[in-house]
């Protein structure tokens, strides 16, 4: 069977490595700087072509019962280990990716496999609780210190869900149900029977055509309310029908950002603009309005503070819910805990979604007239899982215990500035550089980014991109300098093969 990539490439043949092939480096070991992980290899290992033979003959097996045109690689996790991933022919790649920013504290890591070993993790994951009906009693004391303990300023009730998909569906809801409360007179009003009975068959007033606003090239989710407001690839959207909601603009910034200061900050104005006017006229009256702080599956595209800003005084002043999807961009990437922790807001968003690093997913919120004003109307059987909140309590410990914000930010400044000097450098290769101050969550542009990514694994680095030409680095929070100098060379080393 053709091996199959990402993106659809199909890897070319090439000559078999010798036995076993350590990366040549020049890490540094940083003045400061300890290892977080003392069993980490020293550089990226490479055994075999990639993929290689066990690789090739898995990946064929697999696909006889699992559609696999998507597969990147099959992982070996039993000997993979923090920043590194193993595959099964013996390769060890630096994993810059991790599972689409999905690894907050390395792979195995010890801690975890100790909140996992644990007493209460065996009894969450055999007696899983259908947690509307039937919550274990330590539910309350699992929440407020996991969960609840980070949740963003002035937000203080979560729920919880499955995924991010599930988190952005679930907040869209509440917004409705909302809106409606509001247009009524306040949770104490009783639904009335024409309301009642036209819900049932999918009309208004039991069914309003309310909109969720959201913004050209966003990504939220694949399932059928969240991908309404996707606007990032075709490919998510064909064939499924789609509610008639509203796509405003997102700023189209110009870099290095110095340099275009006026004339993104009339771009910004003009999409603010647009957005207002959006709201004022669509048809459907919009109810909330949901926003990545970067958009992460659209191509990494950013905004300014003022941008973000500009917009919740927006909703503020358009009685509109402000939905902040931190679903890629939470737990510590960016350098701040939440990515919206930079915009300095003066009033919190409503809600804020999150899953990936966290393991887990919901949405935090503040205001209790969030909480709809019947039981089981936000509810479903799960409503998330006591296992996973376990694993996020676990990552926030290893967060907190080992300044791993700090880290990522201290880290991502420090990559920053090598990925300019390569871009000075390589200009045609490393274009549109973005995600300063933003710690870790870097990206840039290449003409031939479908190439760089495959090339990657040759040179022992598992990398992703984004959008149609973005290189996205999405390393875990214990990634730090010395790693960053792993990472500076290859990418030295795949420009020079393009």
């Amino acid at each position: 069977m053709a091996a199959v990539f990402r993106s659809g490439l199909r890897l070319r043949a090439s000559a078999r490595l010798p036995a076993v092939r350590t990366i040549t480096t020049t890490p540094q070991r940083h003045a400061a700087e300890k290892p977080f992980f003392s069993n980490e290899p020293a550089a990226p290992k490479l055994a075999t072509a990639i993929p290689g033979p066990k690789n090739k003959a898995a990946a064929a097996e697999l696909n006889e019962v699992f559609d696999v045109r998507s597969l990147n690689m099959l992982a070996d996790y039993t000997k993979s280990t923090g920043n590194y991933i193993a595959d099964l022919d013996g390769n060890l790649l630096l994993d810059v990716y991790a599972q689409i920013a999905s690894i907050p504290v390395g792979y195995n890591n010890p801690h975890l496999q100790q909140v996992a070993a644990s007493p209460e993790m065996a009894n969450s994951l055999i007696n899983r609780p259908a947690l509307g009906n039937f919550p274990s009693a330590d539910w309350s004391h699992i929440l407020k210190t996991g969960i609840l303990k980070v949740a963003p300023k002035g937000l203080d009730q979560v729920f919880t869900a499955m995924a991010g998909s599930d988190a952005n569906e679930t907040a869209y809801k509440a917004a409705f149900m909302y809106y409606r409360q509001q247009e009524r007179g306040g949770p104490e009003k009783e639904f009335t029977e024409e309301e009642l009975e036209s819900s049932m068959v999918n009309q208004q007033p039991g069914s309003p055509q309310l909109s969720i606003m959201s913004f050209k090239a966003g990504f939220h989710g694949r399932l059928f309310g969240s991908l309404s407001t996707t606007r990032s690839k075709p490919i998510h959207k064909l064939d499924i029908p789609a509610f008639d909601w509203p796509q405003a603009p997102f700023p189209s910034l110009k870099y290095p950002l110095e340099e275009y200061a006026q004339e993104n900050a009339a771009e910004e104005q003009r999409c603010l603009q647009e957005t207002e006017r959006l709201i004022k006229e669509w048809h459907n009256p919009v109810a909330a309005v949901v926003v990545e702080p970067i958009q992460s599956e659209g191509g990494d595209n950013h905004a300014s503070p003022a941008f973000f800003q500009g917009l919740r005084e927006i909703t503020k002043r358009n009685n509109v819910l402000f939905i902040v999807d931190e679903v890629q961009t939470g737990v510590g990437a960016t350098g701040k805990f939440w990515a919206h922790d930079h915009w300095n807001l003066q009033t919190p968003p409503d809600m804020v979604t999150f899953s990936k690093k966290a393991q887990t997913a919901g949405y935090y919120y503040g205001n209790p007239a969030l909480r709809p004003n019947k039981p089981y109307r936000q509810f479903n059987t799960w409503m998330g899982d006591p296992s996973r909140a376990l694993i996020f309590r676990g990552i926030i410990e290893e967060i907190q215990r080992l300044n791993l914000v700090e880290n990522t930010a201290a880290t991502g400044a420090y990559l920053f500035s090598g990925l300019e000097r390569l871009a000075q450098q390589y200009p045609e290769h490393l274009q549109n550089l973005r995600g300063k101050g933003q710690g870790t969550f870097i990206a840039w542009d290449t003409p031939k980014r479908d190439e760089f990514l495959v090339k990657g694994k040759g040179v022992g680095i598992n990398i992703g991109g984004s959008g149609a030409n973005a290189v996205r680095l999405r390393p875990m929070l214990i990634f730090q300098k010395h790693h960053a100098d792993i990472l500076l060379e290859s990418i030295e080393k795949i420009i020079k093969q393009l």
